[in-house]
């Protein structure tokens, strides 16, 4: 895995404010755009093989979410998956994008989903990868964690994870979620858990983001969904510990537009990042074939 955060052609970043906050993102290249979406405890970073090597053929533009990243928000605002999907569309709103390929990881596929059920007419396409999905979250393997968030926790795990990276990358923490967490470097961990350490705002939006995790939010959209007609890609990998491949069917069959179901053996959570060339195929191959149609 090619994790290095240095490009020799940086990413532009920027700030937009929106009635949700104001929203940090990265973006590169020209022509309709990809909207990439990031789950828990991560930011745009983990887009940057897209951003790179996709900016041909997509605008590709990577939030942050509401509690991650570069993103300020209130400190009561409601910073929930539902709330962050309607963060999306003011977000959409106020760069004057009117539609995009939406692609969603982790609880940003939560996020995506709830985006395209409530508005879909702004979504050109979807892409979901390894994610959240009616009543299976949160994963039983994230709940210790959780449990550790809810019992005050939080700022000295974080803080232990940014000053010995082994401890991110161990099986204790978030090494489940790569095929070769070790191949992970340093200044990519740096750049996901840093800005959640900046202040105690931020840490305390994380937190009520941690603490709102409830399936109801992608239950009750249900109805919805299985009337989705956009073109749809389902990526999954075969060896998530947190997202058993089986929700990639369930997916693929409730979402009427899913043209084509995709499992990466061997594959983790955040495959997106780790074997991006063939995710990069996929969502090329998944692009053109959606503009034809």
């Amino acid at each position: 895995m090619d994790g290095s955060s240095r490009d020799p052609a940086p990413f532009a970043r920027g700030h937009v404010d929106t009635p949700s906050g104001r929203i940090a993102y990265r973006e590169r290249g020209d022509g309709p755009v990809a909207l990439f979406v990031h789950g828990v405890l991560l930011n745009g970073h983990l887009w940057r093989h897209q951003l790179r090597h996709l900016s041909d053929l997509r605008r590709c533009i990577a939030v942050d979410l509401l509690a991650h990243g570069d993103t300020d928000s209130g400190a009561d605002q409601d910073v929930s998956v539902t709330a962050n999907a309607h963060m999306l569309a003011q977000f959409l709103d106020a760069l004057d994008i009117e539609r995009v390929d939406l692609v969603g990881n982790d609880s940003g596929g939560g996020i995506a989903q709830i985006f395209a059920a409530l508005y879909p007419q702004r979504v050109r396409s979807l892409t979901l990868t390894d994610c959240d999905a009616h009543d299976n979250w949160p994963p039983q393997a994230f709940e210790p964690f959780l449990a550790m968030a809810a019992g005050g926790g939080l700022g000295a795990t974080l803080q232990a994870m940014v000053d010995d990276k082994a401890v991110y990358r161990s099986a204790q923490a978030l090494g489940p979620a790569y095929q070769q967490p070790q191949a992970l470097g340093d200044e990519d961990i740096d750049a996901y858990l840093r800005p959640l350490l900046r202040s105690p705002q931020r840490l305390a939006d994380l937190q009520r983001f941690l603490a709102g995790f409830d399936p109801v939010h992608t239950v009750r959209i249900e109805a919805q969904l299985r009337q989705l007609r956009a073109p749809t890609l389902i990526a999954w990998g075969d060896d998530d510990v947190y997202f058993d491949a089986r929700w990639s069917q369930w997916l693929a069959e409730a979402i009427p537009g899913t043209r084509r179901r995709v499992v990466l053996e061997g594959a983790r959570l955040f495959f997106p990042e780790e074997r991006w060339a063939e995710f990069n195929l996929l969502l090329r191959e998944h692009w053109l074939a959606a503009s034809d149609a």
